[in-house]
């Protein structure tokens, strides 16, 4: 990986398989050694994502109240090959957030340019917004941050799942660009596959409809690639949104 790593990993990761997803937040984990259960925050579906074998990377939890030692950081897109790299997809989704962050403070991100201030989970009126970006002279820059994992045709799509949430935060958000000020979606794409960006209306057609309705009300979508591996996360490269269909 050539790319600056933002977000490395703490020491003492471990690669194991995943033998099953318990509910929303627990998967169990297999080594030579036995099994054993992990924490997963990702509470969304992960479409194709835990099937009984493939690799996972865990890390060690932080804090020391947790039930498991572990958190559930990527899973593997296919059963691993003799003498073949793992592909990885991040479920994480405290990473978009801590990403944007990273990434803003190291100045690789070319919209926030002219901007010197980042404050994260900010009030507007009676919204919650992931971040605010200001800057001299600037209008107030809100960025709400989504974490793309799944991938169809080639192209990254979000959401995984009908998601009445982020309705709401489509709305928002061209509320937002309707008072003059920018609203940016930042979709962190965490997966190394997927050559664009689309909503995803064959899983959530009302968000799909949505998106298109927030971009022509000027809502500005910035789906950018993560790159993983068991270091880290670093950024990658930005990727364009389809054409919306016709049909």
């Amino acid at each position: 990986m050539n790319a600056t790593l933002l977000l490395p990993f703490p020491p003492g990761g471990l690669r194991a398989t995943l033998v099953r997803r318990e509910k929303r937040f627990m998967v169990e984990c297999e080594t030579s050694e036995g099994r054993f259960w992990a924490h997963t925050n990702n509470s969304g579906s992960m479409l194709g994502l835990t099937r009984p074998g493939i690799p996972v990377f865990l890390s060690p939890a932080a804090g020391a109240n947790r039930k498991s030692a572990w958190t559930l950081e990527m899973v593997g897109l296919h059963p691993p090959k003799a003498g073949e790299p793992v592909l990885w997809a991040g479920v994480n989704t405290l990473t978009p957030n801590r990403l944007l962050r990273a990434a803003f403070q190291a100045g690789l991100l070319p919209w926030t340019r002219g901007y010197t201030q980042y404050r994260p989970e900010v009030r507007r009126g009676a919204s919650r917004f992931d971040a605010l970006f200001t800057g001299p002279g600037l209008p107030p820059l809100w960025v709400e941050c989504k974490n793309v994992t799944m991938v169809e045709d080639d192209a990254a799509a979000f959401p995984d799942a009908v998601s009445e949430r982020g309705h709401k935060h489509l709305r928002e958000m061209a509320a937002v660009a309707a008072a003059g000020e920018r609203a940016v979606f930042f979709y962190c794409v965490q997966r190394p596959d997927g050559r664009c960006f689309t909503p995803a209306d064959y899983v959530d057609p009302v968000y799909a409809e949505l998106f298109y309705e927030a971009e022509a009300a000027g809502v500005e979508c910035r789906p950018q690639r993560a790159l993983l591996s068991e270091k880290g996360v670093s950024l990658g490269d930005i990727l364009p949104v389809a054409p919306r269909s016709s049909t």
